[in-house]
């Protein structure tokens, strides 16, 4: 990516200067923008209206769908396609016999897969809390909230605009392209069809997400440079050796690891404008379960022209590195301990990041000097 080239999409949302440009280093910084992490999930339950509306509350500056797709065709908002531990389908006798098993990005599945129910269908099944040992408030919600499709996420982000007077950004991340390509439902085109239809996605900040790099390239050829539209390259720390999905199908040998060396991040940027990378692959953490030194590759982002966005911080201890860890126990939310835990972090030059409590994002981003 020329940096040049990427001026005026970066520079719509806030993050440079228009004195940046192509030879000038890193970017000078701005404030860094809170991404709500499947709206506000720590506070309810993830990917429903509520949860983004908490987000939006709470001052994101960007809320976030995962795409899945039903088998009617229609994009809908859950984290992966397997709807066994977020929906409440077990309790559906008229549904049983489509439990089944299927292998996901090499993953061997037991459960419900949207793709095999049509969106009528989905739209009798209610949210439920996926961790609810750790949230139970959330789970006090279990059965309040319906499935969410992609379109009404638009309209609803619009309406949230138009009521706050401050536009709302969208951050989706396309699931599973390669399994979905597979089965003959590809994402992409329905998803570019969305974008084309919809008056908002054509002028609010739109981020688009994956942790495959053919549907990010393939979406680059598609809609090119304009102003608000970024590409975002997610990446997995905690198994390095692991492949994207469409780089294991093609047979190629790339893994999440070989693509956060100077040489991967440089390539990454001639398709993509964000680097995102579990929060451990920025700052990893030692023995003891503290922050170690930061590591170098958000510099090599940076070197590359690359922003730095991470995923995901948590407010609970169980979530926390043992340096911002209180006594209260796994379950209990420390928002000082992770306010503390996200200045760190922005402490080693990251440009934004998820969140599961977008409220305590806007603490610490609020709280720079």
């Amino acid at each position: 990516m020329l940096r040049r080239e990427a001026l005026k999409a970066l520079g719509a949302t806030g993050l440079i200067s228009a004195g940046w440009g192509a030879g000038m280093g890193a970017p000078p910084r701005r404030k860094p923008l809170v991404f709500g992490h499947r709206g506000a999930s720590a506070l309810r339950p993830e990917h429903t209206l509520a949860s983004y509306a908490k987000a939006v509350a709470d001052g994101a500056d960007f809320i976030e769908p995962d795409l899945v797709i039903s088998k009617d065709g229609v994009l809908i908002i859950r984290h992966e396609n397997n709807i066994a531990g977020t929906t409440d389908i077990a309790k559906h006798p008229e549904f049983s016999d489509r439990k089944t098993e299927k292998v996901i990005d090499g993953q061997r599945q037991t459960g419900w897969f949207v793709e095999d129910f049509t969106l009528a269908e989905l739209k009798t099944l209610r949210a439920v809390e996926r961790l609810p040992q750790l949230r139970p408030d959330n789970a006090a919600l279990d059965g309040r909230f319906d499935l969410v499709t992609w379109p009404e996420m638009i309209d609803f982000a619009a309406a949230e605009s138009l009521a706050r007077g401050r536009t709302i950004g969208l951050v989706p991340e396309l699931k599973h392209s390669t399994y979905f390509q597979s089965i003959g439902m590809p994402l992409e085109d329905r998803f570019l069809a969305t974008l084309a239809a919809h008056d908002y996605t054509k002028r609010c900040p739109l981020v688009i997400q994956s942790f495959e790099i053919a549907n990010l390239r393939y979406i680059r050829s598609k809609l090119g440079r304009r102003d608000g539209l970024q590409l975002m390259q997610l990446t997995s720390g905690d198994v390095p050796d692991l492949r994207p999905a469409d780089v294991v199908k093609a047979g190629g040998k790339l893994t999440y690891g070989g693509m956060t060396t100077p040489v991967g991040l440089t390539e990454m940027a001639s398709y993509a404008d964000i680097f995102a990378p579990d929060t451990r692959t920025i700052i990893p953490l030692g023995p003891d379960k503290r922050l170690a030194a930061p590591s170098p590759v958000t510099a090599d982002a940076h070197k590359a022209g690359l922003l730095v966005m991470p995923y995901t911080f948590r407010p609970e201890n169980y979530f926390l590195a043992a340096d911002f860890r209180n006594g209260a126990g796994d379950a209990a939310r420390n928002p000082e301990g992770s306010v503390a835990e996200m200045l760190r972090y922005l402490a080693a030059g990251i440009d934004g990041f998820f969140t599961d409590d977008p409220g305590l994002g806007r603490m610490a981003i609020d709280g720079l000097a």
